[in-house]
């Protein structure tokens, strides 16, 4: 029997694969405790409408992320840090900060987690900084650190 898996089932598939199981397997286990429905022509149907509807919204997203990478690229954020003499940094700048300077200076909002910062920066001048805006998308920020007066 052909069945579409609703979710996904160890050693058997991941959800939306139509797999060929044995005709009890699939009354008694995947149809009842509803893992998966039966490979009807209307349900193959369905599946493949949701899955078109699901990559048209999958570009869609990409599209944005680009477009907010962009935006993200054209602009800097300028951050102040206490310095002591000879230039030397009392602080840092993490990605907290960063975050908070971008959604304040350029009005774009941004989670600290996505900014990718392998340590704080501490000396002052100008950093380029990775931003993780989409899986497939990474845009480059640009902060410039300055003594705090």
């Amino acid at each position: 029997m052909k069945v579409i898996l609703t979710e996904d089932v160890k050693s058997l598939g991941k959800k939306g694969e139509t797999v060929e199981v044995n005709d009890g397997y699939a009354r008694n286990f995947l149809l009842k405790t509803k893992k998966g429905i039966e490979a009807t022509s209307k349900n193959l149907n369905d599946l493949k409408l949701k899955n078109a509807h699901n990559e048209k919204v999958a570009q869609e997203n990409l599209e944005a992320a680009k477009e907010l990478a962009n935006e993200i690229e054209a602009g800097q954020i300028t951050v102040a840090i206490k310095t002591g003499e000879g230039g030397k940094s009392f602080g840092s700048v993490a990605t907290k900060t960063i975050a908070d300077e971008t959604k304040s200076q350029l009005g774009i909002e941004i989670d600290k987690k996505k900014v990718l910062l392998k340590e704080p920066l501490k000396t002052l001048g100008t950093h380029e900084v990775g931003v993780k805006v989409h899986k497939d998308v990474t845009a480059t920020l640009k902060v410039v650190v300055v003594e705090e007066v």
